[in-house]
């Protein structure tokens, strides 16, 4: 009997050649091909020598190559390239037959191929695969969605090769259609917050308390062995720490403009259209987009004049404030991106283990971290938990972090320091805590001008009203009101 493969892979860039080396080691049997040919036979005769992989040099050949139901995973750059290969691939398939999308996919497009596969009688996945190079060959996070029938088939390669966390594997099933392309979306968009908190904890370490590369090392060494443990933190502690073959932090020599593929500015734009305060991944997104005018930036350093960082006072107490409002903030991010993905289950009518998610972000992917735990613990403990804010445990940690958190702020903001989603969390918590916000002037401002109406507190919700605030309008009201 000819020898065939339990899944084929499109795509042997940096992710694709690590992944099949997984699956491998796993004991499954692996077709590859990739669209520069030459690469599959350079690939399995060279990483992949003598290992299970079968080397495909067509779409039809990878097919043909495939266990039923086949399962064919694409791993290719975002886009059309996704449309090309599903039309490529769509001749050769079967009743029950599984195309995976496991690239970084915008979520609407996966709804939209999700239909389209399905159209043609064919099954879908789009995945979400993070952990990067490292996590690709070790053990990613990945968050599949699409057509939940194809689930099944799978469900044992990936729950294989993903990564376990205290035994358990950072794979379940998402959601439907496109639910596993937001779930990972919205971890990029957490992973750029975390990123951002920690750059701006760096920055005041550096500007304001003087501290070279190796004392903050120590720092960061010392808090990855408490509750702030991750993935982030711990390659923070080892960057800082990283000399040249000169003697020289590497760090320090790296130009200061950020770079970034899209992920985060998904999750903003998600969040505008949902209408879900995304305050802090937001500010994360435009920290990146203000670092990268470096020329501006140069220029009006010399013309706008701030205050020169000084800092009086006990260094370490201030360290300690540093770690209470990086795990405050941290906790605002995360319980924003689930506020997040709660509004998209309910537009798109996915069916989210919100618990589940965390576990699936305890190890594998870049914001892998023990604070997940907590999270996971806290859906456990109520499942219908609208804001991670309430839950006791958070609760309590943000009440207890709260002085250190305004002092690390204002201290920042006093020195001229920028500190944007420090600001932007603390400030969400504010917000979010106030029983009254000043939205009452602004619901009298849009009357006014525009005859948008407005709700009255002495009355019941959803009865509106509209004032003639200047005596030469008319009684007649806009039609819409949108909350």
């Amino acid at each position: 009997m000819e020898n065939l493969a339990d899944i084929g892979l499109i795509g042997l860039a940096v992710m694709g050649e690590n992944l099949v080396l997984n699956m491998e080691s796993k004991g499954f049997t692996v077709a590859v091909y990739n669209r520069t040919v030459s690469k599959v036979d350079n690939f399995v005769n060279g990483r992949g020598k003598g290992k299970k992989f079968i080397a495909a040099h067509s779409i039809e050949e990878l097919c043909r190559s495939l266990i039923r139901p086949r399962k064919v995973m694409m791993l290719v750059k975002a886009g059309q390239a996704v449309d090309d290969f599903i039309e490529q691939i769509l001749p050769f398939l079967e009743p029950g037959d599984v195309i995976i999308d496991g690239g970084n996919t915008h979520f609407p497009d996966t709804i939209r191929r999700t239909a389209y596969v399905e159209s043609k009688g064919f099954l879908y996945i789009g995945t979400g695969v993070s952990g990067g190079e490292e996590g690709a060959l070790r053990g990613p996070s990945i968050m599949p969605g699409g057509s939940p029938a194809a689930w099944e088939s799978v469900k044992p390669i990936f729950q294989a090769i993903c990564a376990k966390a205290d035994g358990a594997p950072c794979c379940d099933w998402v959601g439907e259609n496109g639910a596993g392309h937001f779930v990972k979306m919205v971890h990029n968009g957490i992973e750029y917050g975390d990123m951002q908190l920690i750059c701006e904890t760096y920055q005041i370490m550096k500007d304001l308390l003087g501290m070279q590369a190796g004392e903050m090392h120590e720092v960061f060494k010392e808090w990855n062995e408490g509750e702030l443990d991750s993935y982030l933190i711990e390659i923070t502690r080892d960057i800082l720490a990283y000399k040249n073959e000169e003697g020289e932090v590497v760090v320090d020599k790296i130009l200061d403009t950020a770079g970034q593929k899209g992920t985060g500015k998904w999750t903003g734009v998600a969040a505008l259209d949902l209408g879900i305060p995304l305050t802090l991944i937001g500010e994360s997104v435009f920290a990146r987009c203000l670092s990268a005018q470096k020329e501006e930036r140069v220029e009006a350093s010399k013309r706008l004049i701030g205050p020169k960082p000084a800092f009086h006072g006990d260094k370490a107490a201030f360290i300690n404030d540093l770690k209470n409002a990086l795990y405050a903030s941290k906790i605002v991010s995360y319980a924003q991106g689930y506020l997040l993905m709660r509004e998209a289950a309910k537009e798109y009518k996915w069916n989210l283990n919100n618990g589940g998610i965390a576990l699936m972000w305890r190890g594998g992917c870049i914001i892998r971290s023990v604070f997940l735990g907590k999270i996971k613990e806290a859906f456990d403990r109520n499942p219908e938990l609208t804001n991670l804010l309430l839950d006791p445990f958070f609760n309590e940690k943000v009440t207890t972090s709260q002085e250190s958190w305004r002092k690390v702020v204002t201290t920042a903001i006093a020195a001229g320091i920028p500190v944007p989603a420090f600001c932007s969390a603390l400030t969400y918590f504010d917000g979010y805590r106030a029983e009254r916000l000043p939205a009452n002037l602004l619901q009298a401002q849009r009357d006014y001008f525009g005859a948008h109406t407005y709700e009255r507190i002495d009355r019941p919700r959803g009865e509106f009203f509209h004032t003639n605030w200047t005596g030469r309008g008319g009684a007649t009201a806009a039609s819409t009101y949108v909350v």
